[in-house]
Formats: C-alpha cells, structure tokens, sequence
C-alpha cells in the first residue's frame, strides 16, 4: 500500500463520526465503498485512463479532514467577490463540502424543484448508482468520506428558467482536504441550466475530490457548466457521471482559467435512443499548471449523437493531457460522434499529450476523431507585427481567438459573453482573483 493507507485508517478510526453527521442514504453505501478502495488502492500510471496523472503523489500529503463538521466562518458574498457575477443567476454556495443554507436566494423555484443539501433529500433511488459502478478509487474514496453536497431535484415537464449558479468555495486557516457531492435528477421533460465556480478564498493547500452523478430523463435538457479559478495551491480531482435516455439533450462544458492541478473525468452513457451530447473544455495553464481531461462516452442505443470539442492554451512548463474515447457497442447503429482536441504550446518546455480514441462494435455509422499540437502561426505573427502591432500582442489576440471557438458553443449566453472578457484577461495576466489569494500579488 502507498499513499491510500492513511485513508485506510482514517475510515476505520472515525467511521462512527463520519457517519454521524451524515444520513442514512449516504451511509448506507460507505462500507462497500471502502472495500473497493482498500482492495485497490490507487491506480498507477499503468492504468490506462489514468496515464498521465500520478494519482498516489496528489493524495500522499496529510491534509486535515473537518469530519466533525465544525463551523468554519464565511461570509460567501464576501468570498466571492470575483469574476462571475451580475449574470441574473439563482445564487447557491457550497463552503468546501456542504451545503450552505444561510444565504439563499430570493426568487422562488419552480414548484416541486428541490436546490438543497444533499443529506438531506438524496434518496437510495439514485444516489450512487452510477458512481458505484464506475470502479474508480477516487470515486470510492469521496464515496467513503463525503457528508454533504449538493442535490438538484427537477420533476416531470419542469423548466427552471432562471440558471443555477453554485459558488464552490474552498475556506480555511489550515491545509484541507474536501470531498463534494452532487446529486442531478432530471425527470421526463425536465430542463435545467446549471453552473458551479470553484473558488478558493485562502491562500491554503486544498484538496478537493468531486463526484457528479446525473440522470437526464427522457426528452429532458441539462447545460451544464464547470469553472475552475483557484489557484496554484490547489488539487482537483473531479469525476462526473452522467446517464441519457431517450430524446434527451445534455451540454457539459469544462473550464479552467487558474489551478494547480486538475483532474478532470467525464462518464457519459446513452442509455435511450435519440439522445445527444455536446461536450466543450477551454484550458489555459502556465507556469506549473497540470490539466488532465478524460472523457469516455457510451453509445450503447441506435440514433445517438455526440459531438467533443476541447482546447488547451499552454505556457511556461504548463503540462496538459487529453484523452477521449468513445465506445460505440454492438446494435448501436445510425450513431454519429465527432472528438477533436486541438492544443497550443508557447513554449519548448510546456507538454501536451493528447490521445483521441474510437471503438466501434456496430457497422452503420458516423464517427472521426483527430488532434493536433503546435504553436502559433508565425506567419499571422509576423503580418501582425508589419502592422504595428507587439509581439507580446499578436500572441494574446491569436491565443484569446483560438480559445473563443470553445466559447461560443456554450449556450449560457451571459457566461459566454463574460468568458470572452475573462479569458482575455488571463492572457494579460490581469484576471482579478478572490479575496485572500497571493497568486497575483
């Protein structure tokens, strides 16, 4: 065993706290988790979806864990007074791992549309499902821990209007280690719009595990919109799982504007004809930054279309790696799938890995995936600068016009126009950050 066994014995010391200040939903699947993982530990770098992350060096350090659920004072309005706001959104926060229901907004929900703690409304129905399945340790190990989160409960032919906004705040005086939670229902004919921003308002070491589970109904809609800005103190393992019948539409979009390292996963099944997907990721990383993507995406039902798109900006010693695969299982016919991943490196130190991939069980269908790696177009470079325009410039407006093409895919049209702005400024090296960060100090 390496750097699992401090979990290990951490679970089975205060297994009796953990669950104390939980619920029985949660609990009830704590105990198989932990077998899982203490069976497997962590995955090495021969695992192949796991290749270019060193999943036993993120977790090795000790962080502190507040199992005991002790008050930590914040007040998120102040925490979060950065780069997303004004976007006519409903406002939820989640200070590191639960639920924060002092500062809820005002606007009243649709009727039977449940926003709460997840404790508190998750039912054995759903909650871990999906996750259960996914044989993952770093799943099983926020499986084992988490308490809290976030549960969205939307019924049959329900439309929520008003976006969702969730801030994910990471708050304390200490090194901490967090493991969110969230729960996605979506009934028949549902549609909801949904953001979450990770922030964090110390200049703390944090850890961070998420796991998304979200069923999307038939004939149902759900966007789905994950922003990273933390900063280089911080490590993000976040696993999302997603489950589509029949006729259902769902858009995921990752973003990461400031980390310092990231793992991002995406489980995606069509389980229902008819069904599509649209997924979008922006990264942009320098200095030391680590972004690893991995998406795999189902098709197990005919007449099912997905459609990835994922850029990489790359500075300084930045290291970034992509890797999708699609699945296309037998009977899966009249299926059309398109995965492209396209990158840019400034510099001779700054590393892409970049690894698309098709599997395909059935004869009837439509499916490409490509990927390229290069630098920007000295040509464009050098018409830029015979017109008067700086190097340093010509970068920023080729670099901010190669990201805008993920952008305007998203379909939240307030956060695409702020994302342009943002974006721009992280090529200036002018993003604002929260309060309490010394990243641009």
């Amino acid at each position: 065993m390496g750097s699992e066994q401090q979990y290990i014995d951490l679970y089975k010391q205060c297994r009796g706290m953990i669950c104390e200040h939980s619920s029985e939903v949660m609990n009830a699947v704590r105990d198989a988790a932990f077998e899982r993982f203490a069976s497997s530990g962590f995955p090495t770098r021969k695992v192949e979806r796991y290749k270019y992350t060193d999943m036993q060096a993120l977790f090795a350090p000790d962080y502190g864990l507040n199992l005991n659920r002790l008050q930590i004072p914040v007040d998120p309005y102040n925490a979060f007074r950065c780069d997303v706001p004004n976007l006519s959104t409903s406002l939820y926060f989640v200070v590191n791992d639960q639920f924060y229901n002092q500062a809820l907004p005002q606007a009243h929900l649709p009727e039977g549309v449940i926003i709460g703690s997840l404790k508190d409304f998750a039912t054995s129905e759903y909650y871990n499902r999906l996750a259960g399945q996914a044989n993952d340790a770093a799943t099983d190990l926020n499986t084992m821990l988490a308490q809290d989160g976030l549960y969205v409960y939307v019924p049959k032919n329900v439309k929520v209007d008003r976006a969702i906004q969730v801030i994910n705040i990471l708050r304390s005086d200490v090194d901490l280690m967090v493991n969110r939670r969230v729960l996605i229902v979506l009934e028949e004919g549902a549609e909801i719009k949904m953001l979450f921003c990770d922030h964090a308002a110390d200049d703390r070491n944090f850890l961070a595990t998420q796991v998304i589970e979200a069923y999307v109904g038939e004939n149902a809609s759900l966007d789905l919109y994950c922003m990273e800005e933390t900063h280089h103190k911080n490590v993000r393992v976040s696993n999302v799982y997603i489950d589509q019948q029949a006729n259902s539409r769902v858009n995921h979009n990752v973003i990461t504007l400031h980390n310092g390292i990231t793992r991002n996963r995406l489980d995606l099944t069509f389980s229902g004809e008819g069904a599509e997907c649209q997924c979008y990721g922006c990264v942009i990383a320098d200095k030391q930054q680590h972004v690893d993507n991995n998406t795999l995406i189902v098709h197990k039902v005919p007449h099912c279309t997905s459609n990835e798109l994922y850029k990489y900006v790359l500075d300084d010693k930045a290291v970034g790696a992509f890797a999708g695969r699609v699945l296309v299982e037998h009977g899966a016919q009249k299926t059309t799938s398109q995965m492209t991943n396209q990158n840019l490196t400034a510099t001779k130190e700054a590393r892409m890995y970049t690894q698309p991939m098709l599997e395909i069980y059935a004869d009837d269908v439509k499916c490409a995936h490509g990927s390229t790696v290069g630098q920007l177009n000295d040509a464009a470079l050098f018409y830029m600068r015979q017109r008067g325009i700086s190097l340093q410039e010509a970068k920023v407006l080729l670099q901010n016009a190669f990201i805008n093409e993920v952008i305007d895919h998203m379909q939240l049209e307030p956060l695409r126009d702020r994302l342009h702005y943002l974006v721009e400024k992280r090529f200036r090296g002018e993003l604002n950050k929260c309060s309490g960060c010394k990243l641009c100090k």
